[in-house]
């Protein structure tokens, strides 16, 4: 009897071990039987944890289950950060001696010790090998290689391909990554745009791989279902979709947090969105190493860039999806756009990842929530009174933390998000909602079942006060009408609206803090306007 499956979050994915789905199925622009009948090369890149390397093996193990080619996967991992030819090239070559044997092939060791041209020797060499059968070869992690080592690679495989073919040379070959390969020619060269001589136009396809669609993430855990027996209602399995965006690692760990952690292994209890609140806390708090890589691309500039326009909101007419850091950050899977929204952080998930990373060093230094007034007698968040400490300690320390941060446009949103994640921890959420070009965040604070809306706006050069306060208002009003985070219950409105205008104009700073700290009601809809 096969052991139970599961819901795999580390490496590939393998049919008898793992619930999944075919790969090839998400695969846009792809013409895999092409690639094999007109003898073509091609790059497939998607963000980290999508499918790539799963998809790679089960297409190699379709074509060997067949007689009419061999295929073999390589990762080129190994040489990741090793700039150097002389280096680079003997270990990938020993990549590719490891990976034959599994198939029970023996290359023959190679005499050239010419690193420009190794690689390319041993291409032969195996493709004399498998004949009659033609060779095709699936090289992985090709984004890790770099400098003179990225361009000697490319190099021998586009001196191969004119004699590409039955016992000469590969006849297809697919550089896999998380970058369009123009992406990393150009980062080779040193930022220099690739010639029409550069090794990467003999590509003809330059394919991706999508996230799951809401139908897919449905068929996924129907595949658990169907093997034990656990039910998972409409509502749980709306709210996956929603947080993760059909991101695939998203997806399998909070159905592996749910059926394996916070039910038992053995239990055929429903899986509600309860359960699946908690499963999305969990794996946040745990800061797998999925979402810390995620959290380390921060620290680059081109990142920082995209990452601060979304998060305060700015209009950016720079920031086209044809800018070089927008590609970046799209082919890392950290940004989304479409019609509707524009630029956004890829899912809510991430949206809260990347924002407790940016602002972890102030939620860990902030004074202890019994140091303040935040609580009625009964236990409830006061929203005022906690405001009000907001304002007090944002007077007294915004100016030196500010001095620390690298994203000084986005600061006063981080602290805030900081200071209300250091209240709600363990006993509430925060829910939020931001894009480049919507000129404002809105944040949603559940602390004990009882809702609050903020929105946050930066008041810039140029603006007034009151035309600012008036806007965010009617924002406010329209974000509340259209209020339906997961879990709440629409028979009770937000309990308070409360609108936060930071003052970031150069002349802020000549003001005193008693006219810059300002707190007033709107009589017409008791929104509470806070000036900081």
């Amino acid at each position: 009897m096969r052991a139970r499956r599961f819901f795999n979050t580390t490496g590939p994915c393998n049919p008898d071990d793992h619930y999944m789905l075919p790969p090839a199925d998400r695969l846009v622009g792809a013409q895999l039987h092409r690639y094999i009948k007109d003898k073509l090369f091609w790059v497939l890149h998607a963000p980290r944890q999508t499918g790539k390397t799963t998809f790679l093996l089960s297409w190699m193990r379709e074509i060997n289950a067949g007689d009419e080619a061999i295929s073999c996967y390589v990762s080129v991992e190994r040489c990741q950060g090793v700039s150097e030819p002389e280096r680079a090239m003997p270990a990938i070559c020993n990549a590719i001696k490891e990976y034959t044997e599994m198939l029970k092939l023996d290359i023959p060791e190679t005499t050239d010790t010419n690193a420009n041209s190794m690689l390319s020797n041993i291409l032969i060499q195996w493709s004399k090998l498998v004949a009659p059968k033609p060779l095709i070869v699936l090289f992985d992690e090709v984004d890790t290689l770099e400098g003179e080592t990225l361009i000697s690679f490319l190099r021998q495989l586009r001196g191969g391909f004119a004699s590409r073919g039955v016992g000469m040379f590969p006849i297809s070959i697919a550089l896999v990554g998380m970058r369009d390969l123009k992406d990393y020619i150009t980062a080779a060269k040193g930022g220099k745009a690739p010639n029409p001589g550069s090794p990467f136009n003999i590509k003809e396809d330059s394919v991706s791989l999508t996230n799951f669609t809401k139908e897919d993430v449905i068929n996924l855990f129907a595949q658990h279902t169907q093997e034990t027996g656990q039910q998972i209602t409409p509502e749980a399995l709306d709210y996956v979709y929603e947080q993760s965006k059909g991101q695939p690692w998203i997806v399998n760990s909070l159905f592996k947090r749910a059926t394996l952690r916070i039910l038992d292994e053995a239990s055929t209890e429903t899986v509600t969105l309860a359960h699946m609140l908690e499963a999305r806390l969990q794996m946040i708090e745990a800061r797998e190493t999925h979402l810390d890589a995620l959290g380390e691309r921060l620290h680059d500039p081109r990142i920082r860039q995209v990452i601060q326009t979304i998060i305060t909101g700015d209009l950016n007419p720079s920031m086209g999806r044809t800018n070089r850091d927008v590609e970046l950050a799209m082919d890392l899977g950290l940004i989304g756009w479409n019609t509707e929204t524009g630029f956004t952080i890829a899912n809510p998930i991430y949206e809260e990842i990347l924002t407790r990373y940016l602002n972890s060093g102030y939620h860990d230094n902030l004074p202890p929530p019994s140091s303040w007034q935040w609580q009625r007698p009964d236990g409830t968040l006061d929203m005022e009174r906690l405001l009000r400490e907001f304002q007090s300690f944002w007077q007294t320390n915004s100016e030196l933390w500010e001095q620390s941060s690298d994203y000084t446009e986005a600061f006063p949103h981080l602290l805030l998000m900081a200071f209300l994640q250091r209240i709600t921890n363990g006993a509430g959420r925060i829910e939020r909602e931001y894009a480049a070009g919507r000129g404002r965040m809105d944040l949603a604070i559940e602390y004990k079942k009882e809702w609050n809306i903020i929105e946050v706006k930066l008041l810039r050069k140029g603006q007034s006060f009151d035309t600012l306060k008036a806007t965010g208002i009617q924002q406010i009003l329209s974000y509340r009408n259209s209020f339906s985070p997961a879990g709440w219950s629409k028979d009770h409105a937000p309990a308070g609206c409360y609108l936060l205008i930071f003052d970031r104009r150069p002349q802020a700073k000549e003001l005193s803090w008693d006219e810059r700290i300002t707190w007033e009601v709107d009589a017409a809809t008791n929104v509470v306007v806070l000036g900081c």
